[in-house]
């Protein structure tokens, strides 16, 4: 039995697979004020006719409002600079940016714009998408509420109907996390 075993090549020793060590997540930094830091992120979706899009999500993390909503069907990182322009036009510019590691937020021209303003550019741990957590919630809270309830037709379509929802997002609908009140009210509690 045994020699059979050992023609069948049975006896061979499996080497367990190496462990990748990864660093220890960093905890998710909590915002003091306006504009200290904000979250972008991409989400995809699709369009009635099965193209793929995507929505550019900006957000102040201190009251969880909602900036920006930029949708196209594939944005390069001169779409991301140019709403991240309008946006300081009117809001001002914050200390930092948080992201993740997508070819958009790693571009050099991105680098070169966040350097020109003197914004810092902070990304997340691979792998670790909790350390943009607030963002990440808005992206289900988007998803859920309105996204996918509808098939659109166009980019112009959803382009519309994300700017009516911003605007009941940031003025009408509660933020628990906020303890109950609009991104608004709280903008309005600390001015």
């Amino acid at each position: 039995m045994y020699r059979i075993y050992r023609e069948l090549e049975l006896n061979l020793r499996i080497k367990p697979r190496k462990r990748i060590v990864r660093k220890k997540p960093e905890p998710l930094a909590v915002p003091e004020a306006i504009n200290h830091c904000w979250s972008m992120d991409f989400m995809h979706d699709q369009l009635a006719d099965g193209r793929s899009l995507r929505l550019f999500n900006l957000i102040d993390d201190f009251n969880r409002e909602a900036l920006a909503m930029d949708i196209d069907l594939s944005p390069p990182a001169e779409r991301v600079v140019r709403a991240l322009d309008q946006v300081i036009e009117w809001r001002g510019k914050p200390q930092s940016i948080r992201s993740d590691n997508g070819p958009e937020y790693i571009s050099s021209k991105l680098m070169l714009w966040a350097e020109k303003h003197g914004i810092r550019l902070e990304h997340i741990q691979p792998g670790n998408p909790q350390q943009n957590a607030y963002v990440e919630r808005y992206n289900r809270t988007v998803r859920y509420d309105w996204l996918g309830h509808y098939l659109f037709e166009s980019i112009a379509e959803v382009q519309e109907h994300a700017t009516r929802w911003i605007w009941t997002y940031n003025h009408e609908r509660p933020n628990m996390a906020l303890g109950g009140i609009t991104p608004k009210q709280k903008l309005a509690l600390v001015a």
